[in-house]
């Protein structure tokens, strides 16, 4: 299994997310330049100029249209997808950390830091509603508790959104009445990550805390616990087998002083049911700070602290390997 190199970033990477067909590929870092590349061979389509600070988040639409991107600039900035033209811009007080499109693509969703005095708070837009998109009013402004949101997603059928907090907390809010409507601590540390698995009915999250967990989507029950050594950046639900890809590493600021070896910076595949790991994938040298499965299951993407993005094709072992109950 030999990985696709792409280098189009100076810095970090902090998020991958393939579009719904999972014939391009988006990834933000923390220089100031949003790419798109095609996952068939890598080559590099575009990028979204405009920004100027780290970019922590991006999303695309279900129809491919619409790029939307969150950066430490204090703007959140929603683009044409075919041109790379800026359509719209959010301008905050404080950095976006998380953004994303609900399922229909027609709500929009970003979190603010809790920095230099401002609250951290969730705001919601209308797409369709073109005054509130130009004038920033956005249909609902939720405050977020004591705790800042490090992780966001919209939930199935546009209803809730599910937010993961620097204290370990994991809210799901209603977004007809704009209230919490569950609310768990499972995890001891930040959350990272949070990705859902392909029909949404479960999500799981990443943890500083060494562990991925899985969770169900309608009552955040706990369901299975993924246990590493070192803190866990973003983890990812396989839509074909039942598999979970676990990306992460020591810390950062630590990596100069340790080896690849010693640094755990592989990529690592557990069973889905009985939490066991199965494989790990070299080849980052630093810390994987986010992992995306293609939407057809048959490969995966990792974005690391070294600026590079590893494009993988399973190989066909990977395909008839069963682990044996």
């Amino acid at each position: 299994m030999k990985p696709l190199m792409l280098h189009g970033h100076d810095r970090a990477l902090t998020q991958i997310k393939y579009n719904r067909e999972g014939d391009l590929l988006f990834s933000c870092a923390k220089d100031s330049h949003p790419n798109v590349w095609y996952s068939i061979n890598g080559e590099r389509l575009g990028t979204f100029e405009g920004h100027g600070g780290a970019v922590w988040c991006i999303d695309v639409d279900w129809d491919t249209s619409k790029v939307m991107t969150g950066s430490a600039d204090n703007t959140c900035r929603l683009w044409d997808c075919s041109t790379g033209v800026q359509l719209e811009q959010f301008d905050t007080r404080s950095a976006v950390r998380t953004c994303g499109f609900s399922y229909s693509g027609q709500l929009l969703m970003y979190t603010t830091d809790s920095t230099m005095g401002q609250k951290c708070e969730m705001r919601i837009y209308d797409s369709r509603d073109s005054a509130q998109i130009k004038n920033n009013e956005p249909m609902m402004v939720l405050p977020m508790p004591a705790s800042k949101v490090t992780s966001a997603v919209w939930g199935p059928l546009d209803q809730t959104v599910i937010s993961g907090h620097e204290n370990g907390n994991i809210i799901q809010w209603d977004m007809k009445e704009g209230e919490m409507v569950h609310k768990v601590l499972d995890h001891s540390k930040q959350i990272n990550d949070i990705q859902f698995s392909k029909d949404m009915t479960m999500f799981i999250t990443a943890s500083k805390d060494n562990t991925a967990k899985l969770f169900d989507t309608q009552t955040l029950t706990h369901k299975k616990t993924y246990k590493t050594e070192r803190p866990v950046n973003s983890a990812a639900v396989s839509p074909l087998k039942p598999h979970v890809i676990l990306g992460g590493g020591q810390e950062a600021m630590d990596v100069t002083t340790t080896s690849t070896r010693i640094g755990k910076f592989d990529a690592r595949l557990f069973n889905l049911i009985f939490a066991e790991e199965f494989g790990r994938i070299k080849g980052h040298f630093g810390p994987i700070n986010t992992v995306a499965f293609q939407p057809d299951g048959r490969g995966y993407s990792s974005g690391g602290e070294d600026g590079y993005i590893r494009l993988h094709q399973f190989d066909s072992q990977y395909f008839e390997f069963d682990i044996e109950y």
